[in-house]
Formats: structure tokens, C-alpha cells, sequence
């Protein structure tokens, strides 16, 4: 019996790769500066203001330090993947559209051979981009730990989105399509129906 991919595996593995590809270009970290890295910026600026500094640089210093200590916590930036990343944003784009090429040539076919392997491509792409991602989900850009905090964006998480989408997709479950019955098995079940064989 002739089997064919049903389409919405491979329009979920699609939508699942430009999903992968724009979260490249989102923010993937949101970048916050913790209360010790505001109290060493406050010490080392006093201590600049000890050696050189007059009244008038201290009363700025004092200012800066004020609006310092009220975003400590708080995010003060954010980075996207594409910056962050000089190997693993260029291969999420890649298999984003990899990903995107063979299944839409998958859907242009008007009918799929029984040894397409399109499915198992993209599911494999998927796997891939899958396991970069949470690799950067877990393992973050180094910084100075003590003074800078990173906190996961959604360019992560769509990231991780489109990637579970294009495994799922891949590994969506094909669906019979009607065979064509041979001439032997019509006048069988005509004969079962009607009671007169052949041979009567």
C-alpha cells in the first residue's frame, strides 16, 4: 500500500524553522548589574575622586552613584544570539533554512516517493539546532559573575520553540492513501455481494 506524507508534518517543520530563525535576531539575554557590581563601581570611582577629584566632581560622583544603586537588579541591556555568538547564530540560520528548503520541496512534490527521507532530514536539523540551544540556554556567555547577571529573553525560548517544532514536524506520522484495488479483488468482493461467482 503506497504511503504519503501528510503536509502538516512538514508545514509545522517550516513554521517551526523560520520561528528558529527569527529568534536568532531577538534577545536572547537580558543583561542586569548586580548590587556588589554597583558597590565595586562605587568604590573604585571613590577612589578616583580621592587622588584627583575637587568638591564639584565628588557632588557628580554622588549623583551617579544615586541613579547606580536604583537600578542594581534591574535589566539594563539585552543580546541577541547573532551577537552573542560567532559559531552558533550562523548555525542556527543554517539549519533554520535547511530546514525551511526541504520542506518546502517536500510540499511541492505532487506526490512523494515511498523512499522520501525529507522528514528525517528536517527532524535531524531540528535535533541539532535543539541541542545548540539549550546548550546556550544552560552554559551562558561568560562574564563577570559577582558584578553582571544574565537572565533568558524570548529569542531563547522561540529559539527552542521552532526547534521542537521542526523535530516534531519530521517525525510527524504518515497517512495511508487509498490504494488502487486490482481487477481480481473488485470481482471478489462483487461476488460476495451479489452471490454469483464466476464459475456458476
Amino acid at each position: 500500500m503506497a504511503r504519503d506524507r501528510s503536509p502538516y508534518g512538514l508545514l509545522a517543520s517550516a513554521l517551526g524553522a523560520v520561528v528558529l530563525g527569527l529568534g536568532v535576531f531577538l534577545p536572547w539575554y537580558g543583561v542586569g548589574i548586580t548590587a556588589q557590581g554597583v558597590a565595586a563601581l562605587e568604590s573604585r570611582d571613590n577612589q578616583v575622586v580621592a587622588q584627583f577629584g575637587n568638591a564639584a566632581l565628588q557632588q557628580q560622583l554622588s549623583g551617579l552613584h544615586a541613579e547606580l544603586s536604583s537600578i542594581a537588579g534591574s535589566q539594563i541591556g539585552s543580546i541577541s544570539a547573532h551577537q552573542a555568538f560567532s559559531r552558533i547564530g550562523p548555525l542556527l540560520l543554517i539549519f533554520a533554512g535547511l530546514g525551511i528548503l526541504i520542506a518546502l520541496n517536500s510540499l511541492a512534490r505532487a506526490r512523494p516517493s515511498e523512499l522520501d527521507a525529507s522528514g528525517r532530514w528536517v527532524a535531524l536539523l531540528g535535533a541539532a539546532a535543539l541541542l545548540c540551544v539549550l546548550y546556550r540556554m544552560l552554559a551562558r556567555p561568560a562574564g563577570e559573575e559577582p558584578f553582571l547577571t544574565l537572565s533568558l529573553r524570548e529569542g531563547a525560548w522561540l529559539a527552542l520553540t521552532g526547534s521542537v517544532a521542526m523535530v516534531a514536524g519530521g517525525l510527524w506520522p504518515r497517512r495511508a492513501s487509498a490504494a488502487e484495488a486490482s481487477p481480481e479483488q473488485l470481482e471478489d468482493v462483487w461476488s460476495r455481494l451479489s452471490g454469483w461467482t464466476p464459475e456458476a
